[in-house]
Formats: C-alpha cells, structure tokens, sequence
C-alpha cells in the first residue's frame, strides 16, 4: 500500500499499476473510494467490496471545505490518520491519497457542478445551501484523477448517491456508481464519523432513529398505504425522546426525491429519510421500501421529455 499525497504522483502510479495487470493479461479495473477519513466499520464495508470487484483499490482521504457551510464543524471535523492508514491496509487497500487543500484547490474553483433543485433543495440540501454543489465538485474532482471503473457510496446518505448518480448520468462520466447498504453498530445505530460526538444519554435516545425504521413497513400498512399519515407517526414517535431536535422526516419516491402528490408511474421506491440532532449532533438515516401498488394519492401519468 502507498500513501500518495499529489495529484501527479497518483496519476503516475495508477497507470503503472495498471501496465502492470495489462502486461499481465488483465483488465487493470480501478475502484475508487472517495472518503473524508475518520475511517469506520462502513467506510471499511466500501473498500472490502471495492477490494472484491477491481484489481486496484483507490482510497481518497480529504476532508472537503467546499461542502461545509460557514457555521458547520469543517475545523472540528474528526480526524485520525494513523487509523485510517490501518483500516486501509487491512482492507487490502493499493493507494491511499491524502492531498491536503492547495493541492486540490490551489486556487478558488471558477467551476461548479450544479445538480437540478429537485433533488439538492430538499433533505440535508434545505438546511445546508451549497452542500451538494461542493459535494459535486469534489466528486468530479476525484472521478477525473483516478479515472476509475467503479466508485463506492456508502447508502446512509442516499441523498448524495442521488446526487452523484444525477451529474455522471446527466454528463455521461464513464463510472459506475455503486450504493452500498448502509452499517450499523450493535446496537443499531447507523454507523458515522459524528457519532463519537454523543453522550451516552443522547447515543440511547438517538436508537429511536432506527426502530421507528425498522417499524416503517408494517406502520404503512396500518396506515392504509398513506406515506402522509405515515410520516406523521414517524415524528410523534421520534418527538417521544426529550433530546430530540427534529431537523426532517420525510417520504419521497427515490432517487427523483418528488413528494407523494408528485408520484409519477415511474416511481417505484420511495425513501424514508431522517435527519434529527441529539446535542449538537446532527444524525441521518433512512430506509428505502418499494412504493405500494395503491396509494391514496393521485400518480400522475409519466411525462414526456420536456
């Protein structure tokens, strides 16, 4: 395993490892692994299924500033390279790159990737403006350094997967994008880099995210297959825990994210998608369920191309 911390120099030893695998009559294939470190047991999920699918495994190490908004935690975002160097090598990782922040913008950006409203306006992109557009930049960024087969995206924040999947659609980028499922701990607690910011308290009350997921499918049947009554009883339950500060409950057709009255036939699974601080900790999870075949809302026919 390398470390690498310039852009030139990964190149460089990408396309040899790959003459390499070449010469030897195979593919070559690149997996690469975007992260922001602080490395956990899902971080580590993405690189065993990379490790599985690619003869090259690229592990990205940056914490990126141009998705942090001016009052979100880029300075106190969690950092342990030691860790991460240790994860990546019992992965079975080839590269890990670690640039710092002039060698990925060692100016101001004069570009952007712009994802279309309908999918960044909603969810975490209502309270963070701006978030996906770094998000998106970054990500283009490192599709176009390493040039990978396959890039791996951890599910827990499936509103970035819609995102990504949107830009490499919409600009034909040659990779495949693959949604990973999302980990949990023990407990049931979806695995994130914030989690080591909860008090024991807030860490128990936080479980609530998880079972009223877990109790989703069965309380839209009680529910007479209504995502809105449905999303009600998903916040009662939640506003049952004292420290819960509800930043979102929603129901949208995935990965579209349009509301149930927006519905189209197209529409075939919808996301459950929470985001609710404990403290200061802002916590996500969700849960995909196909959308019921009859639904109390009207679906609307599928469009043309407009």
């Amino acid at each position: 395993m390398e470390a690498i911390l310039t852009i030139k120099d990964l190149r460089q030893a990408i396309q040899k490892r790959k003459a390499d695998f070449n010469a030897a009559g195979k593919a070559g294939s690149v997996g690469l692994v975007p992260t922001m470190g602080f490395l956990h047991d899902g971080h580590a999920s993405l690189l065993q299924r990379a490790r599985q699918e690619n003869d090259i495994v690229v592990l990205s190490v940056f914490v990126n500033p141009t998705q942090f908004g001016p009052k979100e935690d880029f300075s106190t975002y969690p950092r342990d390279t030691e860790r991460d160097l240790q994860v990546a090598l019992k992965a079975g990782v080839d590269f890990v790159f670690m640039p710092d922040v002039l060698e990925m913008y060692p100016r101001k950006s004069r570009s952007s990737i712009t994802v279309s409203a309908d999918v960044t306006s909603k969810l975490c992109g209502a309270s963070r403006p701006g978030h996906f557009d770094g998000v998106g930049l970054i990500v283009s960024k490192l599709l176009h350094i390493v040039q990978p087969d396959r890039a791996y995206f951890g599910m827990k924040d499936a509103q970035q997967v819609a995102v990504i999947r949107t830009f490499v659609d919409d600009l034909n980028i040659p990779v495949d994008i693959v949604a990973c499922p999302i980990i949990r701990d023990t407990d049931g607690l979806a695995l994130s880099s914030r989690n080591v910011y909860l008090t024991k308290e807030e860490r128990e009350q936080a479980l609530v995210l998880s079972r009223v997921l877990a109790l989703a499918d069965s309380w839209l049947v009680e529910e007479q297959n209504d995502p809105n009554l449905l999303r009600k009883r998903l916040i009662r339950e939640i506003k049952k825990m004292p420290l819960a500060d509800i930043d979102y409950v929603e129901i949208l057709s995935y990965p579209n994210l349009a509301k149930p009255e927006e519905w189209s036939s197209l529409d075939n699974e919808m996301i459950i998608a929470l985001a609710v601080r404990f403290g200061k900790t802002r916590l996500i999870d969700n849960r995909l369920l196909p959308i019921p075949s009859v639904i109390p809302v009207n679906r609307k026919l599928a469009g043309s191309f407009k």
